[in-house]
């Protein structure tokens, strides 16, 4: 039932003159990403500035995680995706696209469809030849099955060298050995040997689901050894702003700690004393200006 709602979603919310793999036009992309304050792509996906993006790289999923629940953002996250590179962060602007089992007579048309737009005929370079920079494919391959698969060493290859990025996969991938070479960093389901196969793409920037997150185009994904958060483009600078005051409260607590001065319980307290709030006050307002510059 889940994919065949889906597909009924997108259907509805599909170009209804033009066949063609299901996707938000420009109009239906900024209704249902009104509250984006940036620019946009031509096709009107939302593209935070590579600087905001540059800023989330030195967060943490704890960071984003706080304010996409009071905000209600409850599925934001997956954390049972495993991890190329543990240790390396993945950022950059979702690039969501929608798999299905093979039907004939669905591949029949959509593969009329790509040839009437020029897109290439193999299923995978389908997303891939549209990728651009701080892109990242987040793609629902609807999980572990033979030909659920999202590239080998050469396709990830081609991934990187458009977006110096990574990808996140409700999937597959194979020659995990050329991969692990790549500066990439993907989240994915296992490794398999197993080609692309008896699957289509039905959609590309639709709202899609990786485990129990709802992903939207030009969603922030964010993705440590944790796992993957997405956040929505309008939380970002909020987000970003929250996390800058956490870690100049973190580098004021652990200077004045290092001093041997202070007790612990005098420093990582939320009722310092009068001296020390207005030595802190001065110094947030400091860094805050030297972020500035």
């Amino acid at each position: 039932m889940r994919y065949v709602s889906v597909l009924l979603l997108t259907a509805v919310l599909s170009l209804p003159a033009c066949g063609q793999l299901f996707r938000l036009n420009r109009e239906q992309m900024i209704r249902y990403t009104t509250k984006n304050p940036f620019e946009r792509f031509p096709d009107g996906r939302p593209k935070v500035p590579a600087s905001l993006l540059a800023k989330v790289k030195d967060m943490s999923l704890e960071e984003a995680w706080g304010i996409l629940q009071s905000k209600g953002y409850h599925h934001q996250y997956v954390n049972d995706l495993e991890i190329l590179h543990p240790g390396q962060k993945l950022v950059g602007r979702a690039f969501t696209a929608q798999y299905l089992p093979m039907r004939p007579d669905l591949a029949e048309a959509l593969a009329e469809d790509a040839k009437a737009q020029g897109l290439p005929s193999s299923t995978n370079q389908k997303t891939i030849d549209q990728l651009q920079l701080d892109d990242v494919p987040v793609i629902d391959l609807m999980g572990v099955a033979p030909g659920h698969n999202y590239g080998g060493d050469n396709l990830q290859t081609a991934v990187w060298a458009a977006t110096h990025t990574g990808a996140v996969i409700d999937g597959t991938i194979r020659d995990l050995d050329g991969i692990f070479e790549l500066p990439s960093q993907l989240y994915f389901r296992q490794a398999n040997p197993t080609p692309v196969g008896e699957v289509v793409v039905i959609g590309i920037n639709i709202p899609v689901k990786v485990g129990h997150a709802i992903v939207m185009p030009g969603d922030v994904v964010l993705g440590d050894r944790e796992g993957v958060i997405f956040i929505p483009p309008h939380l970002v600078q909020e987000i970003v702003d929250a996390a800058d005051l956490t870690h100049i409260h973190d580098e004021w607590t652990k200077m004045k700690l290092l001093t041997g001065k202070y007790k612990s319980s005098q420093i990582y307290t939320s009722a310092l004393s009068p001296e020390l709030q207005a030595d802190y006050d001065a110094y947030v307002k400091k860094r805050r200006a030297e972020m500035k510059k």
